[in-house]
């Protein structure tokens, strides 16, 4: 297991347990104690966890995970997921793209593509995409959040000039009950607003959102024509997704 593999794993299950310790990890990830310390003191470093004896802890005072730590987390699984959904942007679209760590990936898979029109209101992927000759950026305006998304009236009063061939959100819950959901309810209208203006709608979002729901809901499945995840999901799960009528696609 490479290094990059390594830390977004700890980061993965100090998501999920609140809390880990050197052995266990260790004895998990094949390596020595030494290891591990080291890690976790980088990882400390960059403020992605509190350093303890022994192990580590969660530094999140809420449920929303800082982007910091979402993108350090199922890095190879958003990579993936990134260039699947560039697979479907056809030369000459006009790409609606919400923030997120999974659609800066796709930003990236998109960089180096001529003739695509790209709105998006990320300021993070605007600057990943600013300067790139074959692409023409358009960044939506509105009330910025922690996340680099630009949200709000503003930003769906914008959107409404334009039409959209693809759009691609992503999200922090998805269940075939509930649909597409997040943490906060502003930026759940401005990500609507992109689904809307689209003719065809992508859901990019790694295994760990599914079957989670939370805060805001940003639309039913019914609002949705494709899912891109990774193969880390459950195959029930996503069986239940498929029955929505939506298309899914693992990576």
């Amino acid at each position: 297991m490479r290094k990059s593999e390594r830390l977004s794993e700890i980061l993965d299950q100090v998501g999920r347990q609140g809390t880990v310790d050197v052995a266990a990890l260790a004895a998990a990830l094949g390596v020595s104690g030494a290891t591990i310390r080291r890690d976790l003191q980088a990882l400390s470093r960059n403020q992605l966890l509190v350093r303890t004896h022994g192990g580590a802890v969660s530094n999140e005072t809420g449920d929303e995970k800082p982007t910091r730590v979402k993108a350090a987390m199922r890095q190879l699984e958003k990579r993936g997921i990134g260039r699947a959904a560039a697979a479907l942007v056809e030369d000459g679209a006009v790409v609606g793209m919400t923030g997120g760590t999974t659609a800066l990936e796709l930003s990236r898979a998109l960089a180096q593509r001529r003739g695509i029109t790209v709105v998006t209101n990320a300021i993070n992927i605007a600057s990943e995409l600013v300067g790139h000759a074959g692409i023409r950026l358009v960044l939506i305006g509105g009330i910025a959040r922690s996340t680099y998304e630009l949200v709000g009236p503003a930003a769906e009063a914008m959107l409404a000039k334009y039409h959209l061939d693809i759009a691609f959100i992503g999200v922090d819950g998805l269940t075939p009950e509930e649909g597409c959901t997040t943490y906060d309810e502003m930026e759940a209208q401005t990500d609507l607003a992109f689904l809307r203006r689209a003719r065809r709608s992508v859901v990019i979002a790694d295994s760990s959102k599914i079957g989670r729901v939370t805060f805001a809901r940003i639309s039913l499945l019914s609002g949705v024509t494709d899912i891109i995840t990774d193969r880390g999901a459950q195959p029930d799960q996503l069986d239940a997704l498929r029955r929505t009528g939506v298309r899914v696609t693992t990576v």
